[in-house]
């Protein structure tokens, strides 16, 4: 028997495949989320009914959660499904250092949040690269851990060209992260933003809170403080694209890859920002889970279970 979900007079079968992905937007483990979509399907043949409607089905997995004693995670069903509700939508800002686990933590998380829009700060560079030459705007035309080739002005002993070039680059890209948000917000589409451009405080300076104030903004910093752990992420990198971004250029700068992330870490520790380490890439993802959850909770004024 198939089961159709009804809503606004359209029709689509039901997956309990989807329905244990979006559950898992509450944080609620993979597994037992297919548990509880399991469960849900078993009741809806039980029925009989051949439709159901999206507050029928909503019920049904409230019911679900709390009789397997998930009150935690239907707490947050309930919460998300608000927010989605008041068409609040959700930016997650993610910082740190080239080659920690950025992108594939923002890819994570933004399947398990439901989230269609990535944006990584890279991109907004290279795009910005297109339209001024080097000769204009040299700083972005230098990877972040290079950037101190693009300092055209002489500097002193007691300053490092290396963060000067780095910050140089940090605020131009922040302009083009700026209107992206702007858009999101506009649009009330939810957003993950990554890259090495996203240092703490910078966007704070240039306005962005208030920009966002209608919107559930979590920034974070991710790191890597074992050396060796970070070393070994790029020769992972290297193997999973077939060669394409060759370690050797990587480890050649990693003393500065590694002074641009404790420069990161200084910034984060200064303006009060979520730092995860990453060492699992699961227990991370639901690390910025739980963070994200602590933010609407303190926002929508619920108290967590």
């Amino acid at each position: 028997m198939i089961i159709h979900l009804v809503s606004e007079g359209h029709r689509v079968p039901f997956s309990k495949g989807l329905l244990a992905t979006a559950l898992t937007s509450t944080g609620l483990p993979p597994e037992r989320s297919y548990v509880v979509a399991l469960e849900v399907e078993s009741r809806l043949a039980e029925s009989g009914d051949t439709e159901v409607g999206v507050e029928q089905l909503r019920r049904m997995v409230e019911s679900v959660l709390a009789a397997r004693g998930e009150d935690r995670y239907l707490q947050r069903y309930r919460l998300w499904n608000k927010v989605a509700a008041e068409d609040k939508p959700v930016v997650i800002l993610i910082g740190g250092a080239t080659g920690v686990g950025k992108s594939t933590i923002a890819a994570r998380l933004a399947n398990r949040l439901g989230i269609v829009r990535i944006i990584s700060t890279d991109s907004i560079r290279e795009a910005m690269r297109a339209f001024f030459s080097k000769s204009l705007m040299p700083a972005i035309h230098f990877s972040s851990y290079e950037a101190a080739q693009a300092v055209r002005i002489p500097v002193g002993g007691e300053l490092d060209h290396h963060m000067l070039g780095f910050m140089e680059q940090v605020e131009m890209v922040n302009v083009g992260v700026l209107a992206i948000i702007d858009r999101a917000v506009q649009e009330h589409n939810s957003l993950v933003v990554e890259g090495v451009h996203m240092v703490p405080g910078m966007l704070a300076s240039m306005g962005a809170k208030e920009r966002a104030s209608d919107v559930f903004v979590l920034p974070l910093v991710v790191s890597v403080r074992d050396e060796e752990l970070h070393r070994s992420h790029f020769l992972v990198r290297e193997q999973e694209t077939a060669g394409k971004r060759a370690v050797a250029r990587y480890l050649k700068s990693f003393p500065e890859i590694r002074r641009i992330q404790d420069f990161i870490l200084e910034q984060a520790d200064r303006e009060g920002t979520l730092v995860v380490d990453n060492v699992n890439i699961d227990d991370t993802v639901g690390m910025v889970v739980d963070a994200l959850y602590d933010v609407i909770e303190e926002r929508e004024g619920v108290y967590a279970v």
